[in-house]
């Protein structure tokens, strides 16, 4: 991973209409930078994806890392049942609200070149990195980690999961998943992956042998993959500079 430059900004941001929060990270520069929202896992904006957000940023982006719990603060939660209760009951409309309420803040800032903001996001954030390409304007690039592709069920709190999004894609997209994910089953990329060709979408998807879930989360030994998180990391940024350059 690259080290973090001591000529990089950084702030905790406000902003859309209900005071959202996040933090912001970019390098010292007179020229407007592509812009980046990043949206982190099922936990929350914590240290690590603060970190993330300045690595981007060393690499030349502005990064807003978003804090989608800005109502109501993080979540406690003990264990994978609680997990995935939590993400079950999160409203999908008010998280996608929110992530257009983040481009629209990065587009409205003097640093950041409004026709060049893309979206990137881990496990969860992931998801949601998927499912704002397909619904959210102004998007001109996703980078999706991880992201989970179907729900056992919709209803109005999930009324579409990201496979039933994904013909209205919107913009370039690249999965980077793990072949020995428990939660995102093979099948469920390789019916992306149909449905994106099918469509005629401009998208990349690799799947890294011996990965699992949050295989780039180098805060977790137990999940961290340095050579499948080294591969993908360069995946990403020359994707992302390829199309918001």
């Amino acid at each position: 991973m690259s080290p973090v430059s001591t000529s990089l900004e950084t702030a905790e941001v406000s902003f859309g209409r209900d005071a959202l929060r996040g933090y912001g990270a970019w390098p010292r520069t007179t020229r407007p930078l592509p812009g980046l929202v990043l949206i982190p896992d099922v936990r929350g904006l914590g240290e690590h994806y603060r970190d993330v957000a300045r690595r981007f940023a060393v690499e030349g982006f502005f990064t807003l890392a978003v804090d989608l719990y800005s109502r109501e603060g993080a979540p406690d939660l003990p264990d994978m049942a609680a997990v995935f209760r939590w993400m079950r009951a999160l409203p999908d409309r008010r998280v996608l609200a929110d992530l257009g309420a983040a481009v629209e803040h990065l587009a409205g800032r003097p640093e950041v070149r409004a026709d060049a903001i893309g979206i990137t996001g881990f496990c969860m954030g992931g998801q949601y990195a998927l499912m704002a390409a397909c619904t959210v304007p102004r998007l001109a690039a996703c980078v999706s980690w991880y992201g989970m592709l179907r729900y056992a069920e919709t209803d109005d709190v999930k009324p579409a999961s990201p496979l039933d999004l994904a013909p209205g894609l919107r913009c370039p997209y690249l999965g980077l998943f793990g072949a020995d994910d428990a939660i995102i089953p093979v099948a469920d990329v390789e019916t992306l992956r149909s449905t994106l060709t099918r469509t005629g979408k401009t998208f990349e998807l690799q799947v890294y042998p011996g990965a699992g879930h949050a295989f780039f989360n180098d805060t977790r030994p137990d999940a961290y993959r340095p050579e499948a998180a080294a591969d993908a990391w360069q995946r990403a940024l020359v994707f992302l500079r390829h199309h918001l350059r």
